[in-house]
């Protein structure tokens, strides 16, 4: 599997988390150990979900009886295909499918999913107790934001239903949150965060590369380049360390060796403010702007980020597009977000 790393396990039920056929039996008991695997992955920053084919209602209020029904994002629990229902939890968290892990007692199930969604990992419940040692479920550092992410999630969900809920255009909406957007130098807090932001963001990413604590801390500790990092909050809480930038500073140019956004914020219209900031700092400089941008499967987001952000193309060599700045096209700070700048 190489560097490959699960950002959510997607669970069966049935004779995987508890022994029994629900619908045929409603005293069902937990299997051994279980609990603690769930509350490890849970820790790790490991997303939970479920896809089971039971009664919606029945299957919740089972899950609240072993007071285990918070740890799950996003279940479902219907008669529909299991890749399919796969498919609608990766949707809704906004994450690939390569990065989801499946686990059931049926090799039928295992095989569907393995033809219906081939890029998730399938594991059999019989391998139960190897799972919390597998490399793709154990990630590299435990942070602040990864033991909060399950949370973080609930309280996107929180937002969401607010935003389905809200009367009025979705810039109104954006408004109504009080969108605070901070940037600052990266801290030795914030490496370990960093380097997790590099391994884990791929939509957002605008080169694809990924740098290890070690680089991360060596590039901070150089005065001709620096690492930022950025966080998002607004009236429900924070979202959590969401952006990250290496800036290269030569005197008379600098270039972005790396811009990233976590997808979580992609709705928020929060995707050009770091862009922005170090925009106008160049500006400031009187320096050029320069930004490398490698294109991938997956980020095409970040080429029109940059189109936008007024970056040029002007130069393409060994599979680097060069970008640079045009000062005369200036985006504007969206007027729902608060801006502020940690010196």
């Amino acid at each position: 599997m190489g560097d490959r790393k699960i950002k959510c396990v997607v669970w069966d039920l049935d004779n995987t988390i508890w022994d029994g056929v629900l619908t045929e039996d409603k005293n069902v008991h937990l299997k051994d150990g279980v609990v603690d695997i769930i509350k490890e992955l849970d820790k790790r920053g490991i997303l939970q979900s479920i896809a089971s084919k039971n009664n919606f209602t029945e299957t919740m209020e089972k899950l609240k009886e072993f007071d285990i029904d918070e740890y799950f994002i996003y279940p479902e629990i219907n008669w529909n295909p299991k890749s399919s229902n796969i498919k609608n939890i990766a949707k809704s968290i906004n994450i690939s499918l390569d990065t989801i892990a499946f686990i059931d007692d049926q090799e039928f199930e295992l095989e569907e999913v393995k033809y219906g969604a081939k890029e998730v990992l399938t594991i059999s419940s019989s391998e139960l107790n190897n799972i919390l040692d597998m490399d793709e479920l154990n990630p590299k550092f435990i942070t602040e934001d990864s033991k909060n992410r399950r949370m973080l999630y609930m309280t996107d969900i929180k937002r969401n239903n607010n935003e389905k809920e809200f009367e009025g255009t979705s810039e109104e909406f954006l408004s109504s949150l009080g969108l605070k957007f901070t940037v600052g130098k990266v801290k030795q807090d914030d490496l370990k965060r960093a380097e997790e932001l590099t391994v884990r963001t791929h939509q957002l990413n605008a080169t694809g590369y990924t740098y290890s604590y070690e680089e991360l801390e060596d590039f901070s500790k150089l005065d001709n380049y620096e690492v930022l990092i950025a966080e998002l909050s607004d009236k429900f809480g924070t979202y959590g360390k969401i952006g990250l930038a290496l800036v290269e500073k030569l005197e008379k140019e600098w270039t972005l060796k790396l811009m990233l956004m976590s997808c979580r914020v992609m709705s928020r219209g929060v995707g050009s403010v770091l862009l922005n900031h170090i925009k106008n700092k160049a500006k400031e400089a009187n320096v050029d702007l320069k930004a490398e941008f490698v294109p991938t499967d997956r980020n095409k987001i970040m080429y029109i980020t940059y189109k936008f952000g007024g970056f040029e193309e002007v130069d393409k060599k060994d599979g680097i597009i060069y970008f640079k700045s045009d000062y005369t096209k200036c985006t504007a700070m969206p007027n729902y977000i608060t801006f502020h700048e940690e010196i």
